[in-house]
């Protein structure tokens, strides 16, 4: 048995989400916790900067992986535990960044719900909610894919990215559950072995370690200014929403946007302006620092909008 420490690293340019890879865009930043540093968090800093070379802002502790049916590679026992970190200094030159939508496509509904959902997802869970061994499970099934989707006229819930992929590991349409499992979990996905538009896998449990990551940060920005440690500390509006949508995964309607930002006092213009594209110069807003003091207790609603 080892315990490893892994980091969901977070950055956002030009509106899209992008971790930070290493192993060919495979794995996400781990290594082993050493018993001389401080605390978990002192270790995890230390080992991100040296594989990295980037340091860490905003970290919180994500969840601890022990489940004994999730091995890693060669059989061992693992337990993971799992930190998020948001960074926003970014170069072009630097390497090793992918966009998150890379290993979660289906997650993208920013214009609209990617055609690939109703084309090979919903037919596969389709077949593997109805090889349950009775209906009240083929059943269940079909209630746990529908909701997790947005199918059969339930809304799309941009928080359940974990669900999601659990889902698709249970059916076994993903390569990391194939890697563990000998056989499909049913029949009918001999057909789907090559599903290949079901993103990149990545080692051990690393994509599933992402989508917790995912999951929790959609969640977050709704309620904790979070967003704000991915900006630059000058940006416009449309910078904001662009990041906000990013991570989202959803399209925002502009106008109620920045409606929420007046009403929530979270920024305050700077004075200055920006030429950003065709069009008269964007103003340039910060992060109202002082709104973490004076709402400590009360939190700061960052709801996300409907078009």
């Amino acid at each position: 048995m080892t315990v490893d420490l892994i980091a969901v690293l977070v950055a956002v340019q030009a509106g899209t989400p992008l971790v930070m890879t290493l192993d060919r865009e495979r794995a996400l930043p781990s290594g082993p916790f050493a018993l001389g540093h401080r605390s978990l968090q002192s270790g995890l800093r230390a080992w991100v900067e040296q594989q990295t070379h980037h340091p860490l802002g905003y970290v919180e502790q994500l969840y601890t992986f022990a489940d004994k049916d999730r091995a890693g590679e060669g059989g061992a026992r693992t337990i993971s535990i799992s930190y998020l970190g948001l960074t926003r200094a970014l170069s072009d030159a630097e390497s090793g960044w992918c966009s998150w939508y890379a290993y979660f496509p289906w997650e993208d509904h920013r214009a609209g719900p990617p055609p690939l959902i109703a084309a090979q997802i919903a037919p596969a869970l389709s077949g593997w909610a109805q090889s349950a061994p009775d209906p009240a499970e083929q059943a269940a099934r079909r209630q746990r894919v529908a909701i997790a989707f947005g199918l059969d006229g339930q809304p799309w819930n941009e928080e359940l990215a974990l669900q999601r992929y659990e889902l698709l590991y249970e059916a076994a349409l993903v390569p990391e559950r194939r890697h563990v499992d000998t056989a499909p979990a049913f029949a009918g996905l001999a057909g789907l072995a090559d599903l290949a538009d079901l993103g990149r896998p990545m080692i051990g449990d690393h994509r599933r370690i992402l989508a917790t990551a995912i999951a929790r940060l959609r969640a977050k920005i709704k309620y904790r200014p979070v967003v704000f440690e991915l900006l630059p500390p000058t940006f416009t509006l449309l910078q904001l929403q662009r990041c906000v949508e990013g991570l989202a995964g959803r399209t925002l309607h502009k106008q109620n946007f920045r409606r929420l930002m007046e009403q929530q006092e979270l920024v305050e213009e700077t004075g200055a302006t920006t030429a950003e594209g065709i069009g008269r110069p964007a103003k340039l807003f910060r992060f109202r620092a002082a709104v973490l003091a004076e709402r400590a207790v009360a939190g700061t609603k960052l709801p996300l909008a409907r078009s």
